[in-house]
């Protein structure tokens, strides 16, 4: 998550571009912009959603950075599906129609996007699955031990629980959107690590969206009761927002709330107490890896020493993949990582309103 100044330049896609808006715009109509070289060595980039703040703010800026300097007359194609798969598609057949030779997507419904990927792949366009397996003929999968982020969740609950982390206590889960593959690996991993050790009380999906999210904790709520929630493991820090909202309204504090995704607001919760923990999910090692493997590919070289384990994805497909590690953060270690890294500066986290708790939390 962070960011790179990105400079639009008029290349061999000119024309393409023309197509969607005037030549020279950084973004069209469909949210498309393309960027960096020419020369005709053209890569694309589809991304989800604009609501999850890590896409626009970190993955991008990084991708077409690194493309830049590995392949300085390539180009890349942008383009954001807004949380619409159908969008998505057509965003992608428009790339194969303008050239681009390597698409690089996470797949806003892993599913749908299978007969768009076997299209392109007809073509003779080489697709990376980036941060999301999509199902269908991709050439290469880069992402994080996605498992292992759910296991780093739940056991951050239980940590934060401490000694109230009984098989009678009521935990209230709110999982990601299940058209993404990444929302039940979380899943499966948070079960394993919660399982067996408290009760799983109320669980339901918030779609990665905070509204949906607020909506099933106030529900788990009512159900529930207030005083017997223990607490809440919510699959990423967008839903966490909303979640602590509603937990501020209904008169609940000093119960544990996990995240995912390091976003600042996340990290500020954290600070503030009102979040316990999230997971840090390096996007520049991800972002530049999906880079290397495109240019790769459009180079027609080698893959599989960076690319150096294999996974199945939903349409049974086996695919080269590269899984990098989360790391699990708490109020302890934000300078340790997201600080270290320079994902976020002190000043950043710390704002007029988070000035206290960052003192306290020795930030300051």
């Amino acid at each position: 998550m962070r960011r790179a100044a990105v400079t639009v330049a008029i290349s061999a896609l000119a024309v393409s571009v023309a197509a969607c808006g005037k030549a020279g715009d950084k973004k069209s109509s469909d949210n498309s912009s393309s960027s960096s070289g020419g020369g005709g060595k053209s890569i694309g980039l589809l991304l989800p959603d604009n609501v999850t703040a890590r896409y626009e703010k970190f993955d991008k800026p990084y991708f077409v950075a690194k493309v830049k300097e590995l392949c300085g007359d390539c180009t890349v194609s942008y383009a954001n599906a807004a949380a619409d798969p159908a969008k998505q598609a057509q965003q992608m057949s428009s790339m194969v129609t303008k050239g681009v030779k390597v698409i690089v997507v996470s797949a806003q419904d892993s599913a749908a996007i299978k007969s768009s990927i076997q299209s392109a792949v007809d073509k003779g366009v080489k697709v990376v699955a980036y941060d999301r397996l999509a199902q269908g003929p991709v050439s290469a999968y880069v992402s994080f031990d996605n498992v292992k982020v759910g296991q780093l969740q739940g056991q951050a609950l239980l940590d934060a629980l401490g000694s109230k982390a009984k098989k009678s206590s009521k935990i209230v889960m709110i999982n990601g959107d299940d058209a993404d593959p990444n929302a039940g690996q979380f899943k499966k991993g948070a079960h394993e690590a919660l399982d067996g050790k408290v009760n799983i009380a109320y669980e339901q999906s918030g779609l990665w969206k905070d509204t949906v999210a607020a909506q099933k904790m106030s529900a788990a709520i009512t159900q529930l009761g207030a005083k017997n929630i223990a607490g809440v493991y919510a699959a990423n820090d967008g839903m966490a927002g909303g979640i602590a909202n509603t937990l501020k309204g209904a008169g609940i504090s000093g119960i544990p709330l996990t995240g995912q995704d390091a976003e600042l607001a996340g990290i500020q919760r954290i600070v503030a107490g009102t979040q316990s923990s999230t997971v840090y999910k390096a996007y520049k090692p991800e972002a530049d890896t999906a880079a290397e493997l495109a240019v790769n590919l459009l180079q027609g070289k080698d893959i599989k020493s960076l690319a150096d384990t294999t996974v199945t994805s939903g349409s049974g497909d086996k695919v080269q993949a590269k899984l990098l590690t989360p790391v699990s953060v708490t109020v302890k270690n934000i300078k340790d990582t997201v600080v270290k890294d320079g994902l976020y500066t002190v000043s950043q986290i710390c704002t007029a309103d988070f000035a206290a708790a960052c003192k306290k939390a020795g930030l300051q």
